[in-house]
């Protein structure tokens, strides 16, 4: 993604607006440009939530939790988050850091097509990134509980317009469906954080392709003038 000056406001991401972040160590040395992936949830959502709605504010907080947690490298920085009081699970497991705990799995090795364990954040970034040049936008589609505990339903959604661990891109839609309870604070701090859905519903879409080789696989990946221009920002969400 192209650099982006930390003056740019992101309307749903209150992190990126002004000159707070001036001094942020990013984790991929950039500060990220969601740009291309708030037009794709702007032109797929499902809901068009009124400005200051629960539903608006529970999904710019997860908006903004996700942006800290993939693109902020040093913990003390997360301003959406209380560090001395913050958890974090996925179905029970996970730990901070990228793509890796959102894709646990207790399969064996050998039926895995993304094996967490062997992934760090760079590699799986550059993964997910390639995949969906468009990014992967996040919508909130049911709040269940307000604050302070907020239980929501959730959907994620993409086109793959690269190849993913071998295999081609389809150009389809890939999406899946989840569960999130996010506790906060006195101050809307965020204390807790667990995710529940089937990672199956997402590795899933994204194995239809044919398998491809690896130059081929790697020509698909750099002949892509979207991935050239963003791939060193995250737009996941």
């Amino acid at each position: 993604m192209e650099s982006a000056s930390v003056n740019q406001e992101d309307k749903y991401r209150i992190s990126l607006q002004g000159q707070a972040e001036k001094n942020t160590k990013w984790r991929f040395g950039v500060p990220p440009n969601y740009d291309v992936v708030n037009k794709l949830f702007e032109e797929g959502r499902t809901n068009l939530w009124p400005l200051g709605s629960l539903e608006d504010q529970v999904q710019n907080l997860v908006k903004n939790w996700e942006m800290e947690f993939f693109n902020k490298a040093d913990l003390n920085e997360h301003k959406s988050v209380d560090l001395n009081k913050f958890t974090f699970s996925l179905n029970e497991v996970g730990k901070l850091g990228g793509y890796k705990p959102l894709l646990q799995t207790s399969l064996p090795e050998k039926y895995r097509s993304y094996n967490p364990d062997t992934e760090t954040a760079e590699t799986s970034h550059k993964a997910f990134t390639t995949t969906f040049p468009r990014g992967f936008a996040l919508e909130v589609i049911q709040v269940y509980t307000g604050p302070p505990l907020i239980v929501y339903k959730f959907r994620h959604w993409g086109y793959m317009e690269g190849p993913f661990k071998g295999h081609a891109p389809t150009g389809e839609k890939v999406e899946f469906y989840g569960m999130a309870i996010f506790e906060v604070d006195e101050h809307d701090k965020v204390v807790k954080v667990e995710f529940f859905y089937d990672p199956a519903e997402l590795l899933g879409g994204l194995l239809k392709g044919p398998v491809m080789d690896a130059s081929a696989e790697e020509s698909a990946a750099s002949s892509c003038p979207v991935f050239l221009k963003y791939w060193v920002a995250l737009i996941l969400i």
